[in-house]
């Protein structure tokens, strides 16, 4: 019989992890620990089984690679060439973290899964379950997290979403937890390790399939080479080998001429975008409202009125233009600290 105090926690090796096992098992919880295994960086097994030997929990491993590759790297490499920047993490978090390993849970009985996310779990007035900003905004993830399901949320523990970094760190020292050698704050893109993303592009690609091609201003005049669009993001304003008396930016990548098109800063600025594929975390209401869209990580959010459309689909209209709206990546709704839900910015609105 298995335990209704019995929960899983996602062990990445790290600080974050650990922190949040240790406080779920002085809340009475009885904790496994669960390490996916989803690309070769990662954490060595001996630290991993040090961690949890201090910590006097079991260790669950987990070969993902195959689903990793098929539903982050493959989708990584495939949104670049389609002149898309992506959200890899957005994407992991709802296919891999809260998706394949939620059901490799549920089919050895286990009804709850947490994880060293900041963000928090609040019952609402209504009394549902609401997910909501963490306590430490400089280190909120709750962005990453608007793509879970909504049937998901009751069996869901954050246990740092009340706490602020420091106060994890030293929380850490104090249970004298062993660090794992050469350890760093994590990173994004976990499944890249040297070079940065765009080596990890040419060795994926290949220098045919990321071919150089023209630069060209919003008129479509000539105004240099590029490098191949992958070496491009949306916003992009360093390295783009154009001398002007007023910089420029990547204004838009089009794959179909592999042409990157640059602009002024004024020619970054949208009104509004449209999403595709909306995920939601409470019940939206049937017309036009009000939220706060974030096109980005730490981006602020701007006040903007959502419109629903047929299949998933949302228009949503900033009351201050923004800039470097990038099509493929997430765009998360707010309402105060209450993550809403999000969708994939499929084109911006000029």
């Amino acid at each position: 019989m298995i335990s209704s105090k019995k929960v899983a926690v996602a062990l990445s090796g790290g600080v974050d992890s650990a922190v949040a096992a240790a406080l779920l098992l002085e809340q009475g919880w009885e904790v496994l620990g669960v390490h996916l295994r989803l690309s070769a960086a990662g954490p060595a097994p001996e630290h991993l089984k040090n961690l949890t030997g201090r910590l006097g929990i079991p260790l669950l491993e987990l070969d993902l690679k195959e689903d990793f590759t098929r539903e982050v790297v493959d989708y990584f490499v495939a949104e670049y060439r389609r002149g898309r920047t992506p959200s890899p993490c957005v994407r992991c978090n709802a296919a891999i973290k809260f998706g394949v390993l939620w059901k490799r849970l549920q089919a050895r009985g286990l009804r709850y899964l947490a994880t060293g996310h900041y963000a928090r779990l609040q019952r609402t007035p209504q009394g549902d379950w609401g997910l909501y900003r963490g306590a430490d905004r400089h280190k909120d993830q709750s962005y990453f997290l608007a793509r879970l399901p909504r049937a998901l949320l009751p069996q869901l523990l954050f246990p740092l979403g009340e706490m602020f970094k420091s106060q994890v760190r030293a929380r850490y020292r104090d249970l004298g937890l062993p660090l794992e050698p050469g350890s760093r704050e994590s990173m994004d893109l976990c499944f890249i390790s040297q070079g940065g993303y765009r080596a990890f592009l040419r060795d994926q690609l290949g220098d045919r399939h990321d071919p150089p091609g023209e630069l060209v201003d919003t008129q479509g005049r000539v105004l240099g080479r590029h490098r191949g669009l992958t070496c491009y993001t949306v916003g992009q304003r360093r390295g783009l080998g154009t001398p002007s008396s007023e910089p420029y930016y990547v204004v838009e990548i089009r794959p179909e001429t592999n042409r990157v098109v640059l602009g002024r800063r004024q020619d970054l600025l949208s009104s509004g975008l449209l999403a595709l594929g909306v995920n939601w975390l409470m019940d939206p209401p049937p017309g036009e409202w009000e939220a706060d869209a974030v096109i980005r990580y730490r981006h602020p959010g701007v006040r903007a009125r959502l419109l629903p459309l047929d299949q998933g689909r949302v228009q949503v209209s900033f009351a201050v233009p923004q800039a470097a709206v990038a099509p493929g990546q997430a765009v998360a709704f707010y309402q105060g600290g209450r993550l809403l839900g999000g969708g994939w910015i499929e084109e911006r609105i000029k």
